[in-house]
């Protein structure tokens, strides 16, 4: 079985060494850079990898893929994308012949998109970036997606794969909103795309603009994954609330929960809206529902503030509001169990104890 991972670079050289040990198991290593104009490409062809530079113009990510695609010779049998800022924990290659059949065509398996400081996962997904060499090619320009050439693909999990993400905080996203834009008009029937539209217009503070699409994305024949749907009615109410249309943020978290009942980021996120009105009680009633729901969905949809500190952190403040104060003191020790050096969280504790 010849494996290859392929990928696009620009101005990388930060990540080149980490990520160059963590895809050696591969048989080769194919990247496109697109117009570095640091160490990049130096550091990488002296780690052996094969490169090729050319500049896309106009950008496009799904041209560029499909350009470090084209890289990779036929005879390969798999082929695994990644970026640059990425790490597979050592084994994968073991884990993905053992797990290969004849039949599949693709695999899934886990991505850690967010850590913490101590590198436990913080939002966990499946992600499909491992596919046979000729069977799939790239689409969109931006928020790309592996698409079969093929009416019919074969899928499959392995969970002994992982990939650690560790984001450069300093990129723009400043091509995004454009080749979002871009995307939907060449497709305004994707409901994917129409949400991250959406999402982005929300990141840009275009509030109105944001609702707009979010409710075109809702209405869509194809929006029918609930996580996704939840989320968007969530990104409404946030720009609701920036309005400061505080009833209609409060009706579109309801929405949202009656959605995806199973998910705790509305109820987080309703909470937080209760917790900037003052409505003690709204907060403590959501932070228990959500504190009800034991499972991690494997999802991209998942917010950080859900699984962390902030609910407890919620419910010390809810509590201590309504004359609760052991349970006050119960939350905020829960809380400084994710953040045991923050001083606020220790002020809180101090001013409950002193209560009692």
């Amino acid at each position: 079985m010849k494996i290859a991972v392929y990928a696009i670079s620009k101005n990388e050289e930060k990540f080149v060494t980490r990520w160059v040990n963590s895809m050696k198991e591969a048989d080769a290593i194919y990247v496109l850079d697109t117009g570095s104009v640091d160490k990049t490409v130096e550091l990488l062809e002296k780690e052996g990898v094969l490169v090729t530079k050319k500049e896309i113009t106009p950008w496009r990510f799904d041209v560029a893929r499909n350009e470090s695609l084209a890289l990779v010779p036929n005879d390969f049998d798999i082929c695994v994308c990644t970026d640059l800022d990425e790490v597979f924990v050592p084994g994968w290659r073991k884990a993905l012949e053992e797990a290969w059949t004849d039949e599949a065509t693709r695999a899934r398996y886990n991505y850690n998109w967010s850590l913490d400081e101590n590198n436990n996962p913080l939002v966990n997904f499946y992600i499909e970036k491992i596919h046979k060499r000729n069977d799939y090619t790239w689409t969109h320009p931006v928020h790309e997606v592996l698409t079969p050439k093929k009416e019919s693909e074969n899928v499959i999990t392995i969970d002994g794969i992982t990939v650690n993400h560790y984001p450069d905080s300093e990129k723009s996203r400043s091509s995004y909103l454009p080749l979002l834009e871009l995307s939907v008009a060449e497709d305004p029937e994707d409901d994917r795309n129409m949400h991250y539209l959406g999402r982005e217009y929300m990141y840009y503070g275009e509030w109105k603009k944001s609702i707009d699409t979010l409710k075109k994305h809702l209405s869509l024949k194809r929006a029918i994954w609930k996580d996704e749907r939840a989320a968007s009615m969530r990104f409404i109410s946030r720009c609701y609330k920036n309005l400061e249309d505080y009833p209609s943020a409060r009706e579109w978290l309801d929405k949202a929960i009656k959605e995806a009942p199973y998910l705790r980021d509305a109820y987080v996120e309703k909470a937080l809206l209760e917790y900037q009105l003052k409505n003690y009680q709204e907060v403590e009633t959501n932070c228990l529902a959500a504190l009800r729901i034991r499972k991690h969905q494997k999802s991209y949809i998942n917010e950080t503030f859900s699984w962390d500190g902030t609910v407890y952190d919620l419910l010390s403040i809810s509590s201590y509001y309504l004359e609760k104060y052991n349970y006050a003191i119960y939350f905020v020790d829960l809380a400084l169990e994710f953040n045991p050096n923050d001083e606020r969280l220790l002020k809180n504790k101090i001013l409950f104890q002193e209560r009692i």
